[in-house]
């Protein structure tokens, strides 16, 4: 029988909505001087913080807040809506807390027994050394978003553990003090989330640091045992959970999309049509009626993506199979090519206003652009992944 799920706390839906649109807000009135410093300015890592944003996802053994997963997507869709590099933040800095919750326990104390911000790039391209009872860390890690404001961030390498049979993927623990930011973060879009790179040069690293997390997607349980089974956090499988939110923050991108070209159509005047009115036109209208059609069958994928979640949480289902994990990557990455798509029809529609560096459709069309790159919203790859599923074949090895 499954485990029943210890009941949460009631949280304040209205207040953790409220402080989005307040976050969101800040963001959206330095968004050109973000874009055009590649930062948000260290204002907006605060009020993510001071909303608590970065315990939505932390295990409530660490203080964390409890809260339900449409709830959390609602939270980060509403930031969205205003400024995606500000949304992208609020969604890694809770996810991030998911890793550190899956450390061995005295790791889980050090860094979410405070109020810390982590960052993470989970890619397994550092070099590890055996140093005693711990390890030595080399490498550069680009693209390592919310680096700027973090007190410690994860990064992925390839090592030998103690009680393993060989290399094995890992992600390492490595306080500020350890790691310095490689300045490289000048990109198309998600500029003001500041993604810079960071590079190691020989930090130490304890065991209780080291998550082994080929394990962690195999067995879909915490390093070192020692947690909270009823905790929402250990009863649904890690990955699929930690990469909830970037089809979310696409889809937050794509509602301010669709406002402001209802906005610019229904004002706008055709010169070269005889002053036609633009919302009178069949294209337009076509155009608008089928982007929000597209909009709402990405809800409805979202919702999809929400309720396997709650299923597995429900049965405390932790490992799934490749099938079942790799429909959630389809999904992620037909909301997030929908999102490209539907941010590229309007721009070629409302012609030549939303092209201009900074206008906000040009902002926005940029920032969606940036999410569909990620790797783990390319459109090829997760079909490709989930259509060999589907065949009985073995899925993406991560995503």
């Amino acid at each position: 029988m499954a485990k029943t799920v210890t009941k949460q706390a009631r949280v304040d839906v209205a207040t953790l909505l409220a402080r989005a649109e307040e976050v969101g807000k800040m963001a959206e009135a330095e968004a050109f001087a973000a874009d055009k410093n590649a930062r948000l300015s260290d204002n907006i890592a605060k009020a993510i913080r001071d909303a608590e944003f970065h315990k939505l996802m932390k295990p409530q053994r660490f203080g964390g807040i409890p809260c339900d997963l449409r709830t959390y997507v609602e939270i980060i869709r509403t930031v969205a809506r205003y400024n995606i590099p500000a949304a992208w933040l609020t969604y890694f800095y809770s996810a991030h807390d998911i890793w550190a919750a899956n450390l061995p326990p005295e790791g889980r104390e050090e860094i979410l027994g405070g109020d810390a911000l982590l960052a993470d790039v989970v890619a397994p391209i550092g070099r590890v050394e055996k140093d005693g009872d711990g390890y030595r860390l080399y490498g550069q890690w680009n693209f390592c978003s919310g680096v700027l404001w973090a007190d410690w961030v994860g990064l992925g390498a390839m090592m030998a553990l103690p009680d393993g049979d060989g290399p094995e993927y890992c992600v390492l623990a490595v306080p500020k003090s350890d790691y310095t930011i490689v300045d490289n973060w000048d990109t198309l879009g998600l500029r003001g989330s500041g993604s810079n790179g960071v590079r190691v040069d020989g930090a130490y690293v304890p065991l209780h640091r080291i998550l082994p997390a080929g394990r962690l997607l195999s067995t879909g349980k915490p390093a070192g045992g020692d947690y909270d089974e009823a905790d929402p956090i250990y009863r649904m499988p890690f990955m699929p959970l930690f990469l909830l939110g970037f089809p979310v923050v696409a889809l937050g991108g794509v509602d301010r999309i669709l406002a402001l070209f209802h906005e610019r159509t229904e004002r706008r005047v055709r010169v070269f049509k005889g002053g036609s009115k633009e919302k009178e036109s069949s294209g337009s209208q076509r155009l608008y009626a089928e982007m929000t059609m597209q909009q709402k069958a990405s809800e409805g994928l979202i919702r999809r993506y929400i309720e396997q979640l709650e299923r597995w949480q429900e049965e405390g289902k932790t490992v799934v199979s490749d099938v079942e994990r790799e429909e959630l990557f389809a999904l992620r990455g037909q909301v997030v090519k929908t999102a490209a798509n539907i941010a590229v029809s309007a721009m070629l529609t409302l012609g030549g206003t939303a092209i201009f560096r900074g206008d906000p459709v040009e902002l926005f069309i940029r920032d969606i652009l940036a999410v569909a790159a990620h790797p783990n919203s390319l459109y090829e790859d997760s079909m490709a992944a989930y259509g060999r599923t589907l065949f009985g074949l073995q899925g993406d090895p991560v995503w």
